[in-house]
């Protein structure tokens, strides 16, 4: 057995499927690329809220398999990049390709991952976002209870309900399609085989070198 085969472990499975210690390792990495955070600084807890993503990850992998996932515009892909980028704001096009390579990925690899990124949300919403419906005494109530308290707080001008109304209606949809998501996911998970054997250990720097 090589080292890498005893480096690459089984970290859970899920209905059969497995998850391995890189696919760990590599899901912790991006997301703290993401919220530019160094790996010194990740936590067990992290890690396993990480590990937790990657599980439902696969569920919904199952429950969209045979389906034609939406493919996000090169632009959206491209603005998201972007926004990543623009959190290391000293780093020069040298500075960031540096950057990257500190949490293992280049630029072709982060934009394929932040298009998957991009394809989950979108497949969820189009199975959730259609069921949702909100009538117009939520909108009101939103409105009178909470816009209008922060708009005074804020001292700022309230503004009629005719002109926020659809920007209102967005939020209570969108609010509502989180819980959906949720419970969902709940829903996936206690229906399924879900194991996990993963120790708390911190995630492999790229090419076995220390951070």
């Amino acid at each position: 057995m090589s080292a890498a085969d005893i480096i690459d472990r089984i970290v859970a499975t899920v209905n059969g499927h497995v998850i391995l210690q890189s696919d760990w390792d590599d899901a912790v990495r991006f997301e703290a690329l993401v919220d530019a955070r160094p790996l010194a600084q990740i936590t067990d807890q992290d890690r396993s809220r990480a590990l937790d993503r990657l599980i439902d990850q696969e569920l919904l992998r199952e429950q969209t398999q045979g389906a034609d996932a939406p493919q996000p515009q090169p632009e959206e892909v491209r603005q998201r990049v972007q926004e990543i980028q623009s959190q290391y704001t000293s780093a020069s096009k040298d500075g960031w390709r540096e950057a990257l390579v500190r949490y293992g990925f280049d630029q072709k690899q982060l934009e394929v991952r932040v298009a998957h990124d991009i394809s989950v949300l979108r497949q969820v919403e189009a199975r959730l976002r259609p069921t949702v419906q909100i009538d117009p005494n939520s909108i009101e109530s939103y409105y009178r209870d909470k816009l209008l308290p922060q708009l005074r707080s804020a001292g700022a001008h309230e503004v009629p309900l005719a002109q926020v109304a659809s920007k209102i209606r967005e939020i209570l949809t969108q609010e509502k399609v989180n819980q959906l998501f949720a419970n969902w996911l709940q829903s996936l998970r206690a229906g399924s085989k879900i194991r996990t054997e993963a120790a708390t250990s911190p995630p492999a720097a790229p090419g076995g070198q220390g951070q």
